[in-house]
């Protein structure tokens, strides 16, 4: 029989929907009695579970659904990521949340904190005790929390983590963010060769999908279909734009469309559903795999670190490799790291990279979707 040969725009329909056919995923993975981890934050060293033969699941958190149900517990003033995080959690509405066999937390803000002391009651939270710096000192004491989470691992699901088995899950790791970052490179090409919109549910969507040894391999094929497919005719120039900020996904795609719809394209995402996830691999020839993998995670770039000296690098990077023209950062009402951060970003754009910035504040809601259509507007006009 021959193989269905699907076009791009298809399989990008693919990409996006691939948190909702997951749903699907998790119930096989369970009839199969694999376990499954589920977690909230890119700092989480998703090859330990890998290496304990779990897959691994990003938790229900970008959605207002449930959000009224968790101000019942939680402060309404509260960032709508932690609220929503709790509710579906709360209200039994998260088949991640549910299936899941260990739930991890990490301290990245107080809040998140805080809210997984309540969570915890409602089921078990391991917690990962994130430090806010990223000196030898603290490198030092996450190697530790890394490899207490691999015990703790073990314990839980009754599998050993050999060295072989953690290097080939490094190595797994590795590939897929390789391929993440190969996809994202396309966007170089100008006119872009697709939409950011396209390029966002391609590197969010990956998580999504349960079997991780195939991946890299998929990922990778997307990318050369790109590149050999690009028409440049077919294509229009529109102001280049870096997004920056906090995690994006579900309700703030929002975001997306409002830059897109008002006639620039995206050409990075800075932020924890881009390259911040990609940018940096595990060093394989280390003589202890457990520091290496702990150094490069907590080497990501994050408002929650102080200094925040790799956020502003990466960004430093894709602005000139992106050769973007404007900077848009999306941060989320009270998520107070990133909007106290905020004015160094902007300096940073405006008198070090020398381009146009613009800021977003905003939650899960609709509201204030024709203010965001207004903004980006303006902004897009200007460049």
């Amino acid at each position: 029989m021959n193989e269905v040969i699907k076009d791009l725009p298809e399989i990008f329909d693919e990409f996006a929907d691939a948190r909702k056919n997951a749903f699907l995923s998790v119930k096989e993975l369970k009839d199969k009695d694999i376990p499954l981890v589920g977690a909230y934050c890119t700092y989480f060293p998703v090859e330990i579970a890998w290496a304990a033969g779990a897959a691994t699941v990003g938790l229900c958190s970008t959605s207002d659904e449930t959000i009224p149900e968790a101000e019942k517990d939680l402060p309404s003033n509260l960032c709508p990521l932690i609220k929503s995080s709790y509710g579906f959690a709360k209200t039994d509405k998260c088949p991640f949340f549910y299936f899941s066999d260990v739930i991890v937390g990490e301290t990245t803000c107080d809040g998140k904190k805080k809210m997984y002391e309540l969570m915890d009651e409602i089921k078990p939270v391991y917690m990962m005790n994130l430090p806010n710096k990223q000196d030898e000192k603290a490198k030092r004491y996450w190697a530790d929390e890394v490899a207490e989470f691999k015990t703790y691992i073990e314990d839980k699901l009754g599998e050993k983590i050999t060295e072989e088995k953690l290097r080939s899950a490094i190595k797994l790791g590795n590939d897929i963010r390789d391929a993440q970052k190969n996809v994202a490179q396309t966007m170089k090409l100008d006119p872009t060769p697709m939409s950011g919109l396209d390029l966002f549910h391609v590197t969010y969507g990956t998580q999504f999908k349960m079997d991780k040894k195939g991946l890299a391999d998929e990922i990778n094929a997307l990318a050369k279909r790109i590149v050999d497919e690009y028409d440049p005719s077919a294509r229009e120039k529109k102001p280049r734009i870096v997004v920056t900020g906090c995690p994006m996904g579900g309700a703030t795609e929002k975001v997306i469309k409002a830059i897109e719809d008002n006639g620039g394209v995206i050409v990075a995402f800075e932020n924890c559903s881009g390259e911040k996830n990609f940018d940096r691999n595990v060093d394989l020839e280390a003589d202890d795999l457990i520091k290496s993998l702990a150094d490069r995670y907590i080497d990501i770039g994050c408002s929650v670190m102080s200094p925040d000296t790799n956020r502003f690098e990466l960004l430093g990077r894709l602005i000139d490799e992106y050769k973007a023209d404007g900077v848009v950062e999306m941060d989320l009402v009270a998520c107070h790291t990133y909007n106290v951060e905020r004015e160094k970003i902007k300096r940073f754009v405006q008198e070090e990279k020398n381009i146009p910035y613009t800021y977003v504040e905003t939650d899960f809601s609709s509201q204030d979707l024709g203010q965001l259509n207004t903004r980006m507007a303006a902004f897009i006009e200007m460049l």
